[in-house]
């Protein structure tokens, strides 16, 4: 199964690690030192011209993407209930 995350993009549902809302990039320094240590190895990908509005970790990329993280939520629970 797929999850549409924004624009164009789809990913698997299979490659999935975790969907945050944005806020946790200000709220955790953890959070902000992975994103960091992402952008130097350039496996960072921003979804779109909108502002983001949540953070999708996949095995091999983090998305920014200009869903909510609860739709993204909705989309990834539903595959997994149907999957």
């Amino acid at each position: 199964m797929y999850i549409h995350l924004g624009g164009e993009k789809i990913i698997r549902a299979s490659e999935l690690v975790a969907i945050f809302d944005i806020s946790i990039e200000q709220s955790s320094k953890l959070s902000k030192q992975f994103v960091a240590e992402s952008r130097k190895r350039k496996t960072v990908e921003m979804i779109g011209e909108e502002d983001p509005k949540s953070i999708v970790v996949t095995e091999s990329k983090i998305f920014y993407s200009p869903i909510s993280s609860s739709t993204l939520k909705k989309r990834a629970n539903h595959f997994a209930a149907n999957g």
